[in-house]
């Protein structure tokens, strides 16, 4: 069958020298390299004995006596979801809106996330909601995170979300009282407040999770989360600059996004820096640039709408006549499909089809691990930090330093992939194998338990109409219309995507979905329906079309490097999601908005 062409200086015109055959064998002799046994169980959840590196280190703390009060709305989650839907409700004419966050102050995964590098990798035009409604345009393509944080509370402020908003605060108790037709909401400052209506946006990338490393709580030295990131240890800011590491050994654990837009920082700044790997990412060309102020000034209005509907529709395999964006998302619009949408090419028969597909991911991959030869230097760890699998496996990376930080002779790359990952920790080392790295400082760049909000973990328990648990209520499965709400559960709204849609720019999605809640709440009010929820029926007729409908990755995953797309290797989360993707979920909850609306609407 011939061997795997070499990756250097790779063309579009090379696809007679891939032997897919071949690299199968390589993409599944890589992925058998990271397998553990322990999938998801091998990461420590940040309570109990590592409850620390979950401490907010950005805003103090501040008492206050608990509250008792009744407020229309109870917004749990001040990241982009709640207030998407706080501002839409303002917008129809809510004035009695609480909005609670464990964070400090509003932002979400942007309020925690503070590490240096850090930037948004989906277009900031796009990315960044409401736009002209605060009336900015971003300063960069892609948003460095302070500006996107900066973002956040500006909507906040243009919206008066900062009424009656209580931080540092942690819902632990929801109880639908059924004498009053309102939500007791009890938390972990002693609040026991009430509410008509509770919308959750408790988030999917605020728990930080670390390794399970033996040993990890005997380390003498300095450690923390990329997402809880000292500063006062470091120097520096956002932008760099980290004096504290001149004279320090700094390890870095994970090669994740976060690990892809810290480690040149690092690398620059630490005496040295050990990069712990255990699968390494694909890493394309970013080529960020400062906002055009001409362009800025050109814009109409309506603009980013068009901009963001028209980047959904094209990595959702929708026809668009133009592209917007040109950027390494739309570009590989048709490798993304798999994960995204079931929209195929239906004029090839199926099997050509996917050996089409599979050749263009080939290609594809194989610029991507020929960019690694034309940057590293060194042959033997630009091989190390190749990625041999399929494209969307993992979320693909952009970068223009990572991969050159690896020319810096303070910097080594340490695979663990032979090791199923780091061996332990001693009191100043971190080992693999019989190798140790002595080190003064571990920064954790592991990641969030992604797709757990508080709902679905258990953590803020949820019991309506005759005392029911909702995860009871959930025991064979999800059960909600639209993932929005359940029945047995009236005026309680969660966003997510759950038994909806997905993309890979998520605040179109939350943008989409505040929409949805506010107009459902809007027409409840306007209307004097006692309650909102849905119909038993209409729980398991949704039910049925998804698992009907339902996007099956089951196959290409279980083929992928382990990750948090597939559970570490433990399999796709399949049958969650609408499979005819988000532009056609989105134009379904247009129409049902018009035409169905009141079948929510509990009048009795």
């Amino acid at each position: 069958m011939g061997t795997i062409p070499s990756t250097h200086a790779m063309t579009e015109d090379d696809t007679d020298e891939i032997d897919l055959q071949v690299l199968r064998a390589k993409y599944a002799k890589e992925r058998e390299r990271r397998l553990r046994p322990d999938a998801n169980t091998q990461y420590h959840r940040t309570s109990g004995a590592f409850g620390y590196y979950a401490k907010d280190p950005y805003t103090p703390r501040t008492e206050r006596e608990p509250l008792t009060d009744t407020v229309e709305v109870l917004v749990v989650g001040g990241g982009f979801g709640g207030l998407l839907t706080g501002a839409r409700l303002r917008q129809v004419g809510v004035e009695s809106i609480r909005m609670l966050d464990e964070a400090g102050d509003f932002g979400g995964t942007w309020y925690w996330n503070r590490y240096p590098g850090i930037h948004c990798d989906i277009e900031s035009y796009s990315y960044m909601p409401l736009l002209e409604e605060v009336g900015t345009v971003p300063q960069w393509r892609y948003a460095p995170g302070e500006e996107i944080r900066r973002h956040a509370v500006a909507i906040a402020k243009t919206f008066g979300l900062y009424r009656d908003t209580v931080f540092h605060t942690r819902v632990t108790d929801l109880e639908w009282d059924e004498a009053t037709d309102e939500w007791v909401v009890s938390t972990d400052r002693g609040d026991r407040m009430r509410a008509r209506f509770v919308i959750t946006s408790s988030g999917t990338l605020t728990q930080p999770k670390l390794p399970g490393i033996p040993g990890i709580e005997s380390f003498q030295g300095h450690t923390f989360h990329t997402s809880r990131w000292d500063y006062d240890y470091t120097g520096g800011d956002q932008e760099g600059g980290l004096t504290g590491l001149a004279d320090k050994k700094v390890a870095v654990v994970g090669t994740g996004a976060t690990g892809v837009q810290v480690v040149p920082h690092l690398g620059q700044d630490a005496k040295h820096l050990y990069v712990f790997q255990r699968t390494p990412s694909s890493v394309d060309v970013r080529d960020n640039r400062p906002t055009d102020p001409d362009w800025a000034a050109s814009l109409r209005p309506g603009w980013q709408r068009e901009r963001m509907e028209n980047f959904l529709a094209i990595v959702s395999g929708e026809q668009v006549d133009n592209d917007l964006t040109q950027d390494g998302w739309t570009s590989t619009a048709h490798l993304q499909r798999k994960m995204i949408t079931g929209a195929v090419d239906t004029s090839l028969p199926p099997h050509e089809r996917e050996l089409r597909e599979e050749l263009d991911d080939a290609r594809k991959m194989n610029r991507i691990r020929a960019r690694v030869d034309q940057i590293v230097d060194d042959p033997a760890t630009a091989e190390l930090l190749k990625p041999w699998y399929r494209y969307m496996c993992k979320r693909p990376c952009f970068s223009d330093h990572y991969l050159q930080t690896f020319n810096r002779e303070n910097v080594t790359l340490v695979d663990t992939a032979d090791h199923g990952g780091i061996t332990r920790m001693t009191e100043d080392a971190v080992v693999v194998g019989d190798t140790e790295y002595p080190v003064d400082c571990v920064i954790f760049a592991t990641g969030f338990d992604v797709g757990v909000s508080g709902v679905v973990s258990g953590t803020m328990p949820v019991r309506g109409r005759g005392g029911q648990s909702l995860l009871d209520s959930w025991r064979h499965g999800p059960r909600t219309l639209h993932g929005f709400y359940s029945d047995g559960f009236p005026n309680l709204f969660q966003l997510g995507s759950l038994q909806n849609a997905n993309a890979v720019n998520f605040t179109n999605i939350l943008l989409e979905q505040a929409e949805h809640i506010a107009a459902v709440i809007a027409e409840g009010i306007k209307t004097g329906a006692r309650a909102i929820e849905p119909t038993s029926k209409a729980v398991e007729e949704w039910g049925r079309t998804i698992r009907e409908n339902a996007l099956d990755n089951a196959a290409f995953q279980a083929e992928c490097t382990p990750g948090y797309y597939n559970r570490e290797g433990a399999g796709g989360t399949g049958g969650t999601s609408y499979g005819p993707g988000p532009v056609a979920f989105h134009r379904m909850l247009a129409h049902w908005r018009k035409t169905r609306i009141h079948e929510v609407l509990v009048k009795d």
